[in-house]
């Protein structure tokens, strides 16, 4: 990194298409045909809102920073928007980019030695630069995928921008190896979680700002599964819309039920029957305006402690806005909860003020009859 303190170089990425898929249940967004099905759908990219989240807190040290960043939606509208200071690499790249692009700003970005990698994304394009950098240069994730398994990205745009301003202000900030994983998309419309590690890259880290890679295996007894479905479904109440997340755990409820959903979607119950599977977030959009009470059953991400925000984008602002905290029930294993080794549970809903108003504490159901309050951040 540069000796001073007051002047750093970030190179910043943003893929404008990820995550455009999260909300319609599409599992990534690494297929064109499921992008344009997306956008034909009313999709929004929201990797640029989220970049505008992260680094909107540098504006007061602007003079301390100065980016290289690709022309258009890769980076230059919102460091226009932001004031910040940037030049542009020197190619100009189409509104909807492609896996080349990510690969080639970063191969530019690299020859330019820029201090600090900053990308916006999830999975896929994680791993196109890790394709070029490897572990040569130091590079952060602002989450914005629908897949956000690696170890690469902050917990939330918030927290990157927190470490960033760390970097600026010349405080001590770590550094170490981190995974990149991303999983088989095919086998995850077909509700298979296929992950594998695709190399290392180096990630600066300051607290609990980093996220940890996600557990693919739970190792979770099932005794203790059927224990925490059995206490779900003993206390169902009728006339109550219940809309059941994704996981394993999640999945256990609906097996106690008789009932076959979606691993990797939401369903929805009502009266102890499956009425809708795999839905959108329009769609449970709809189903809360027609069901005056309505609650969700979600689970933690394994190893990261994420509930909103880390593959279930179909719970959208609106729609836990909607639900209200006291209605969402989080269902998790002793022995996850203690792989967080007091990390707190993560909230990182796309919307920073609701983030903010959930933050304090969520009670966990960990098995039958038996509950735990634990802080949500």
């Amino acid at each position: 990194m540069n000796s001073s303190a007051t002047h750093i170089t970030f190179g910043l990425i943003i893929n404008p298409i990820a995550g455009v898929g999260g909300p319609l249940a599409f599992k990534g967004s690494d297929d064109a045909e499921c992008i344009q099905q997306a956008l034909r759908d009313g999709a929004e990219a929201k990797a640029q809102q989220r970049c505008l989240q992260a680094l909107s807190g540098l504006v007061p040290l602007a003079e301390r920073c100065h980016f290289v960043t690709c022309s258009g939606a890769m980076g230059e509208q919102v460091l226009t928007e932001l004031g910040l200071n940037f030049e542009l690499l020197a190619e100009d790249v189409p509104e909807y980019t492609s896996a080349e692009h990510t690969r080639w700003a970063a191969q530019q970005m690299q020859a330019r030695a820029v201090d600090v990698l900053l990308f916006a994304g999830g999975d896929g394009t994680a791993r196109d630069i890790c394709q070029v950098v490897e572990d040569r240069l130091p590079v952060l994730g602002i989450p914005a995928g629908v897949k956000i398994h690696s170890g690469v990205f902050a917990v939330s745009p918030i927290a990157a921008g927190e470490i960033l301003r760390h970097l600026l202000l010349g405080d001590l900030v770590d550094i170490a190896l981190a995974e990149v994983r991303d999983l088989d998309e095919d086998a995850y419309r077909q509700h298979q979680l296929k992950a594998r590690t695709f190399g290392e890259m180096q990630v600066p880290r300051l607290g609990h700002f980093v996220q940890a890679v996600k557990q693919g295996g739970v190792e979770v007894e099932a005794l203790v599964l059927d224990d925490i479905a059995a206490s779900v479904v003993q206390n169902m109440q009728d006339d109550v819309l219940y809309l059941i997340g994704a996981g394993k755990t999640t999945q256990a409820v609906l097996h106690a039920l008789g009932m076959s959903g979606t691993l990797l979607g939401v369903d929805a119950v009502y009266n102890q029957q499956l009425i809708a599977t795999d839905l959108t977030e329009s769609l449970i959009w709809s189903l809360l305006q027609q069901y005056p009470q309505c609650r969700a059953l979600v689970s933690t991400v394994g190893g990261q402690g994420h509930v909103f925000g880390r593959g279930n984008q179909q719970f959208s602002p609106r729609v836990l806005r909607h639900l209200g905290k006291s209605n969402i029930q989080v269902l998790s294993s002793k022995t996850k909860m203690r792989a967080l080794q007091g990390r707190p549970l993560l909230m990182d809903s796309g919307d920073a003020q609701l983030d903010a108003e959930w933050t304090g504490t969520m009670i966990v159901t960990t098995g039958y009859e038996d509950t735990i309050v634990y802080p949500l951040s």
